[in-house]
């Protein structure tokens, strides 16, 4: 589907479902080098990065520990600036090695928060993969170690982001169509 409607919105494909899995491909081989050997924890952030999850750790060539936390800040297409937890760090990750999956990074407010709670449990070390950034929006105030793709400051919906919960299961990105 090139174009697709979401409640009162239209949006048009901008990252293909081929594209995505190269860039899935891409960071699997990187988390592979680099955690093969680390036994470490895979906290996915939920809900949006359900589905980059799912396919990154089936493409990992290590059996990691996994668990979620779920964080919400999104109103609409507006964030609230407001981050709330709903899912809290499982206490188990004490002198581990945290790999955080975010669907997408953009201003770091919720992550901020995320990596704060996460501090205070004394992980061995924390990285950051997200599937998109979008650096106009990041304040820089942490590293993200793995980067899937960077984009400008559009709406996204599809491949595990969503508009007012729906458009979540689309295989490709699409982006509003002015």
């Amino acid at each position: 589907m090139d174009k697709v409607q979401i409640h009162d919105k239209i949006f048009k494909k901008y990252i293909s479902e081929s594209e995505i899995g190269k860039i899935v491909s891409r960071l699997a081989g990187e988390l592979s080098a680099d955690y093969r050997d680390l036994n470490p924890i895979v906290i996915p952030i939920l809900n949006g990065s359900f589905v980059f999850a799912a396919d990154l750790l089936r493409a990992i060539d290590f059996d990691p520990q996994i668990s979620f936390v779920k964080y919400s800040s999104y109103s609409g297409t507006q964030s609230t600036g407001v981050v709330k937890k709903l899912i809290g760090f499982p206490e188990s990750v004490e002198n581990r090695h945290v790999l955080l999956l975010e669907d997408i990074i953009e201003s770091g407010i919720s992550m901020k928060c995320t990596l704060q709670q996460l501090r205070d449990l004394h992980p061995a070390s924390i990285r950051i993969c997200t599937f998109l950034h979008k650096p106009n929006l990041f304040d820089g105030s942490f590293p993200i170690d793995y980067i899937g793709k960077c984009i400008p400051n559009d709406f996204i919906v599809g491949y595990g982001l969503d508009y007012n919960g729906l458009g979540r299961t689309l295989k490709s990105v699409y982006v509003i169509d002015d």
